[in-house]
């Protein structure tokens, strides 16, 4: 397992694509990537109503070329490169059920596009595919594991699962070195807080750093959240170990910080903020109601198990320091 100056010599130089790469992971990827010594280049779309923004490469020293992976020329990109990260999305639950034609063209047929493209252009390389815990649907149990039964709870679950199993396919039938990490809630610097599209923490942050009230939806259920840098560590370490057997053709579950209810975690969000902030608790509106999954909680110890990762940032120092990234920057983001 490569850690310290050994990972640090894992990067150096390889060529890496990272789809999504203006978003909130994929620029966090892309600035990391980059102080590591990759080449890195950001293939993003930049859709108003995902998480990507113009900001979030600044100071990354990484090419970004706008384009969508559904009909953009991908062999020049994808041609020789080391490592592929996979984080180019439609994410929002309530567009694909507006929208479920163009949700399974991001999510499915544009993934099968990239995945021809790499067996021109770059048959070798490791993938690190972008996935999602939205797949398990209501928990029959907490933590869930990898082994808890799939049951989608909406259009976006199904036609990201079905990315997903394509790019599953890979590893299976061409040997392609692929990791698949199924994500919980996010958070971290470059999220999209202009509203609740990426996640509901989104809308919460905006609200308190503008002295406006926010709305909590469930306030009993329970929710676990991973740092940015977490998230971030957890991708490098798949990539670095994606040819291990242990690691090799996996799905895993990222977690991070234990889960507590909504309502604990929108006073520990004021408290991170100096104290100052309110909320309501509302019920669910009757067009999300359906599509909630109730309480979360991630088992991940299989892949601290495989990789040795493990969160650092606990949920007090990571809401301060997301509150302390956006302070300056809010214009940038609102």
């Amino acid at each position: 397992m490569a850690t310290g100056t050994a990972a640090q010599e894992f990067w150096r130089g390889r060529r890496v694509l990272v789809t999504g790469g203006a978003g909130f992971l994929g620029s966090g990827l892309c600035h990391a990537l980059a102080a590591r010594g990759a080449r890195v280049t950001a293939l993003d779309a930049m859709l108003p109503d995902g998480g990507a923004n113009p900001a979030n490469l600044e100071g990354a020293g990484v090419l970004l070329v706008r384009g969508d992976i559904r009909d953009a020329e991908l062999h020049s990109l994808c041609q020789g490169i080391d490592v592929l990260f996979n984080l180019a999305a439609q994410t929002s639950h309530m567009g694909g059920q507006r929208d479920p034609v163009a949700d399974i063209e991001i999510n499915a047929v544009a993934q099968v596009r990239l995945i021809q493209a790499m067996r021109e252009a770059a048959p070798k390389a490791a993938v690190v595919h972008a996935s999602t815990r939205q797949f398990y649907g209501r928990p029959q149990y907490l933590p869930v594991d990898e082994k808890h039964t799939v049951n989608p709870p909406d259009a976006n679950g199904v036609s990201k699962w079905a990315g997903e199993q394509y790019w599953l396919l890979e590893q299976r039938v061409h040997g392609r070195p692929v990791v698949s990490l199924r994500l919980t809630n996010c958070y971290g610097p470059r999220l999209r807080i202009r509203d609740a599209r990426q996640t509901f923490l989104g809308i919460w942050i905006r609200r308190v750093l503008e002295g406006e009230p926010f709305e909590v939806w469930g306030g009993e259920q329970l929710r676990d959240l991973a740092y940015l840098d977490d998230v971030t560590d957890a991708f490098l370490r798949a990539a670095e170990q994606a040819r291990r057997p242990e690691v090799a053709g996996r799905v895993f579950n990222i977690g991070g910080s234990p889960p507590m209810r909504l309502i604990e975690l929108a006073e520990r969000l004021i408290a991170a903020n100096g104290g100052e902030g309110s909320y309501v608790v509302k019920e669910f509106p009757a067009d999300r109601a359906p599509i909630d999954i109730g309480s979360y909680a991630a088992d991940d110890r299989a892949f601290r198990a495989a990789t040795g990762w493990w969160p650092r940032v606990d949920v007090d120092e990571g809401l301060r320091r997301t509150l302390e990234w956006y302070r300056p920057r809010l214009a940038d983001y609102t």
